[in-house]
């Protein structure tokens, strides 16, 4: 029962639909609006903000410690991952503004306590490699160091090792969505929240987006930006969800942590926010099978596990309140590199992020509007 100015302005046949309002869906609707402005291109997004981890992430600006990237290039061309997560990032800033952002050139450190000496040692073996690996994509100066001459300036427990990407950062995912948000409608494109899709149905040479709830809506081509969700729809797509769970203290005017923290493989990430308190989140390999859910929620053991990570190691021998407490979803598939590829004829999907999401969703993004616009 849509009025004649719904049908006009919102729910009338586009060009393209994209569904999904996170990073990658957002990024694709601008960078398409800028390559066919004569395009009508709406966004659809299910819940009150995007489902999935764009406003629930770390806001890590990263793209691999060593410890990570010793296990990445066992599944592929590791060169070209990284390049793609730093080109991404780059794009973002580029896209954004780091001002907008609050994107904080700070460096990502990786930890290692007493009893990973070994790994540590490891880690520190390959320096020298993956620094002339990495060479043709960050530059000449070096990505990586053996920064545990620092360990003591932070105050952790039980540190004995730290090695540190000179090029990672971190920014505010909340003002980065934002600003996302803003420049979508500014750029005349409708971001409709609350729009659940229930089914996809190719009509002749378009397709029909068909919602839970009302019209179904008229598309030339529809791009899938739901990373983790995908396969609810599209159940042939490779694309195996992981849930992370996130914690953030009261603020702790007394601690100092500048920089991104990494530990456990990557498993573990930290960081101080702006307001002095610590977002600490991880903890999915504890239970992969448990966390490989798209449903939100929270478990006692990771979430013990982050406690007694702040407890023992961030900020030894303290308990300082927890005030937030959630859960974002990410997805992960066989290859590192994203799935940007047509599934059926007219949907695009532009997915499977691999944890990489803040790195890789603007050239993903960019990749789904390259496709679409030339389709």
């Amino acid at each position: 029962m849509l009025s004649y100015w719904e049908h006009q302005s919102f729910f009338g046949p586009a060009d393209v639909v994209i569904i999904g309002a996170g990073l990658v869906g957002l990024t694709a609707a601008l960078y398409l609006k800028q390559q066919r402005p004569g395009w009508r291109v709406v966004v659809l997004e299910r819940g009150l903000l995007p489902s999935g981890a764009s406003t629930k992430n770390a806001g890590f600006a990263c793209f691999g410690s060593v410890s990570e990237l010793i296990e990445q290039e066992k599944r592929g061309d590791l060169q070209a991952v990284v390049a793609a997560r730093y080109a991404g990032l780059a794009r973002l800033r580029e896209l954004l503004g780091d001002a907008t952002l609050d994107y904080q050139p700070v460096g990502g450190y990786e930890l290692f306590r007493h009893q990973e000496a070994a790994l540590a040692a490891e880690c520190r073996a390959k320096i020298g490699y993956f620094n002339e690996l990495l060479r043709p994509v960050v530059g000449p100066a070096c990505t990586f160091r053996d920064a545990s001459d620092e360990a003591g300036r932070f105050g952790f427990g039980g540190v004995s090792a730290l090695l540190k990407n000179e090029h990672e950062g971190s920014l505010d995912a909340g003002r980065m969505m934002r600003a996302l948000l803003a420049r979508a409608w500014a750029a005349d494109v409708p971001v409709l929240t609350g729009c659940d899709v229930a089914a996809l149905e190719t009509v002749g040479t378009g397709q029909l987006v068909h919602l839970a709830a009302g019209p179904a809506v008229q598309a030339s081509q529809v791009l899938l930006a739901t990373n983790a969700f995908a396969a609810e729809l599209l159940p042939e797509l490779a694309v195996t969800p992981g849930r992370g769970q996130v914690l953030v203290t009261e603020p702790l005017p007394d601690v100092a942590l500048p920089g991104t923290f990494h530990y456990d493989h990557g498993y573990a990430y930290f960081r101080q926010l702006p307001d002095h308190r610590i977002l600490l989140g991880g903890g999915r390999n504890l239970d992969f099978a448990t966390e490989a859910t798209t449903a939100p929620g929270l478990t006692a053991p990771v979430q013990q596990y982050l406690e007694n990570l702040l407890h023992e190691v961030i900020v030894p021998g303290r308990r300082p309140r927890i005030d937030y407490r959630w859960s974002g979803v990410m997805g992960f598939g066989p290859a590192l590199a994203p799935l940007i590829d047509w599934v059926r004829p007219g949907v695009l999907a532009a997915v499977r992020c691999n944890g990489m999401g803040v790195a890789l969703g603007a050239g993903v993004g960019y990749a789904a509007a390259v496709k679409l616009a030339g389709a």
